[in-house]
């Protein structure tokens, strides 16, 4: 590293270079940024010294030593070290710390001591430093330059870029404006027409010359115009950027054209609004097309008529109103008997009954304004809105009623129709869609009920007890599964000696809630659900248990158990297989059961009903016919029936007294005294129902009736008040 230069013999000294160049580089980095890592720095620092140093011991001339400087200078500025620091710590050290620290001269006999300044460099460091510092300040003069050529050529390009790009996009703007297929309109924000392309022209039948001379204004629907000038008033002020509505424009020709309408507002640099561009598409037809659609979703397609769901939405709208105020009214209409027509004249003359029926209705409430909606199959309904009591809803019903039942001529069939109406009446606050038409339902049930051609009133009381009947018959089949049917027993006993001779079981539901229920509350239940069969089954199975325990701890008493049978079991041939399998089940000999039947099941037997009476009577068990005399019989047929008792009905012996002198009383008395020698004449054991007063027990002995029941002789109770009195522990 050791470089000899004119000085004497002078050299660099390779550690103080190294020392200096470590200064400097830290000097640099603390001055300001440098994008070099520190060891760059260093080593790129280092290569300066070495140079500087050359510089000044080498012989060259003073000029030579100061253009190197002046290159040194610029390379630190080429290596990004600009900050003014850095020259002045530079020039200032290259004065008095260089010489010392990087150059000395050699040791030895008769040489200068180490360490110190060779002669005749003052001058040399002196222009060394001045070269140095001119060639920094050239070079970022320079570099100062050069930024600021490229910032202003680039300022310039950039200038011409935008322009280029503006005129670009304005032409692209009149490309699109000018053949765009859907209409584009320029307005100031008074409203006047600055532009317009020929779509717009074309969709309003103006020339785009004419246009440019008006103001939207003009063109506005007269049924939307006030609108319309609001939204464009909220635009212009600046609460909307841009809106978007579907709206009418007046043609030239005065027609109207639905358009989709968007407006965007475009404005000054402040933010001030400067103009309104509208983009607008023709879409009268697909309007057109929706309104169609919208009638057939909302219109019954056979009458006409309002649909079902533009009927709810309706009634919700009412009920549903911010302040609900006043009354509102539902006449629930339904054609007694359609089906019948339906199925006799086929379903095409049911159709065009329909429709007259429709019309007829529509016009009848034509003045009031009523709505009249087909709800479907031969169901309609009338929306009574704004009435002050119930008597205004009765009295359409009663118009309605009377458009139904006018004879009516469908082709070459002239037919009498009547209907059934449900009405409702309801206060509209605190009523609900579902509420008034649950009730509207039922009521009409009512009226079908109580024998058509006539209107209901809703009974909530009415409808409580519906609604209580229909939760009970809904909690059959699980009464049924969890064991919660028990059976009473109400003893039958001899008029002659008072013995028990039977017990009737009759069938109670232990409710979990209402506790015990008696059979006419669920019966009817069962019967209508189908329940009755399963629900008998357990009966017969149950009493026959019961009575073979009884058999069992009292053989002697030999007490029959009489069993009720439904008709809907007896009209089937597997009750024989269910009356079989409960004898052989419980052991309990076949003449200790009696099967009770209904004259009307046992007088409407025929074919396989009469058939499966004899297959029973063939078991061995007993048959009876229950409440004899309510129905028609025929005593001839009633002598071919395998039964062996029968059981008068309850109001004959209700009718008998004692020995009141009361006419009626004595029909009663007759007509028992001949049902008994009726029955006696055909062999058959006579029981009386409902006796209740020791006065009627006697006529009846006197009428030679064999056995009875009734609360003189003990009410129904549980098995074991049975048990207790074959003990003869029951009460005197």
């Amino acid at each position: 590293m050791a470089a000899v230069g004119a000085s004497g013999g002078s050299a660099v000294d390779p550690t103080g270079a190294q020392r200096y160049a470590a200064d400097w580089a830290r000097a640099v980095r603390r001055l300001g940024f440098v994008p070099m890592s520190a060891a760059e720095t260093e080593r790129l620092l280092l290569g300066h010294t070495l140079r500087l140093a050359q510089v000044l011991l080498s012989a060259e001339p003073v000029p030579a030593a100061t253009a190197a400087a002046e290159e040194i200078g610029g390379a630190l500025v080429e290596a990004h070290l600009t900050e003014p620091g850095v020259v002045e710590w530079s020039v200032r050290t290259l004065g008095d710390r260089f010489p010392a620290e990087v150059l000395a001269a050699p040791r030895g006999p008769g040489s200068r001591r180490a360490g110190a300044v060779p002669s005749g460099l003052a001058g040399r460091i002196a222009a060394v430093q001045g070269g140095l510092a001119s060639g920094f300040a050239r070079a970022l003069r320079d570099r100062t330059f050069g930024q600021q050529e490229k910032i202003a050529r680039s300022t310039w390009q950039a200038r011409d870029t935008v322009e280029q790009a503006l005129r670009d996009s304005e032409a692209r703007f009149r490309a699109v404006f000018d053949g765009a297929a859907i209409g584009i309109g320029i307005a100031g924000v008074d409203g006047a027409i600055i532009d317009v392309n020929q779509a717009f022209a074309d969709m309003l039948g103006y020339p785009i010359e004419e246009l440019r001379q008006m103001n939207v204004a003009s063109l506005f629907h007269a049924d939307d115009a006030a609108g319309m000038w609001e939204l464009y008033r909220e635009l212009i002020e600046g609460k909307h950027d841009a809106v978007r509505v579907e709206k009418r424009y007046y043609r030239k020709d005065g027609s109207a054209v639905w358009t989709d309408l968007a407006v965007s507002l475009i404005r000054h640099d402040d933010g001030r609004p400067r103009f309104t561009v509208a983009v607008v598409e023709d879409i009268t037809e697909r309007y057109e097309l929706e309104q169609r659609l919208r009638f057939q979703a909302l219109h019954d397609p056979l009458t006409g008529l309002p649909n079902r769901t533009l009927f709810f939405d309706t009634l919700a709208g009412l009920v549903t109103a911010p302040d609900p105020q006043g009354r509102v009214g539902v006449c629930f209409l339904d054609l007694d008997g359609f089906k019948a027509i339906n199925d006799s004249l086929g379903h095409d003359l049911g159709d065009r009954l329909l429709v007259m029926i429709a019309r007829r209705l529509a016009d009848c409430v034509a003045e009031q304004g009523y709505l009249v909606a087909r709800m479907g199959g031969d169901e309609f309904v009338i929306l009574v809105d704004g009435v002050a009591d119930i008597g205004d809803v009765i009295a359409v019903a009663e118009s309605a009623l009377a458009a139904v039942s006018a004879p009516v001529r469908v082709g070459e069939q002239q037919l009498a129709v009547s209907a059934s109406v449900g009405i409702v009446d309801s206060d509209v606050a605190g009523t609900s869609v579902s509420e008034l038409m649950k009730a509207a339902d039922a009521t009409l049930y009512w009226a079908k009920a109580e024998g058509r051609d006539r209107w209901a009133v809703y009974d909530p009381e009415r409808s409580a007890r519906d609604i209580a009947r229909s939760a009970l018959a809904a909690g059959l089949p699980v009464a049924l599964d969890r064991g919660e049917f028990v059976l009473h027993y109400q003893p039958i006993v001899s008029l002659l000696d008072g013995r028990m001779l039977a017990v009737e079981a009759l069938v109670r539901w232990q409710h979990p809630e209402l506790g015990l229920i008696g059979p006419d509350r669920f019966i009817g239940l069962a019967e209508e659900t189908g329940l009755i069969v399963r629900l008998g089954e357990w009966v017969l199975r149950q009493a026959c248990r019961d009575a073979q325990r009884w058999h069992r701890e009292f053989p002697a008493a030999r007490l029959v158990v009489s069993v009720n049978l439904a008709a809907r079991q007896a009209d089937t041939s597997a009750i024989v297989d269910t009356v079989a399998d409960a004898l052989a089940s419980t052991g309990l000999p076949a003449e200790l059961l009696q099967l009770e039947l209904t004259e009307s099941a046992v007088m409407g037997s025929a074919g396989e009903p009469l058939r499966t009476l004899h297959r029973l009577a063939a078991l061995g068990v007993r048959l009876a016919v229950d409440d004899f005399g309510t129905g028609y019989s025929n005593l001839a047929y009633l002598r071919r029936l395998p039964i062996t008792s029968l059981k008068l009905a309850g109001p004959f012996v209700e009718g008998i007294r004692g020995n009141q002198p009361d006419s009626a009383d004595h029909r009663d008395e007759r007509i028992v005294d001949a049902l008994v020698r009726l029955a006696h004449a055909l062999e058959l054991w006579v029981t009386a129902e409902a006796v209740e007063t020791e006065a009627q027990a006697e006529r009846l002995r006197a009428l030679r009736c064999d056995t009875a029941q009734g609360r003189l002789f003990g009410p129904p109770g549980p098995a074991e008040t049975v048990v207790a009195r074959l003990r003869g522990d029951e009460p005197s």
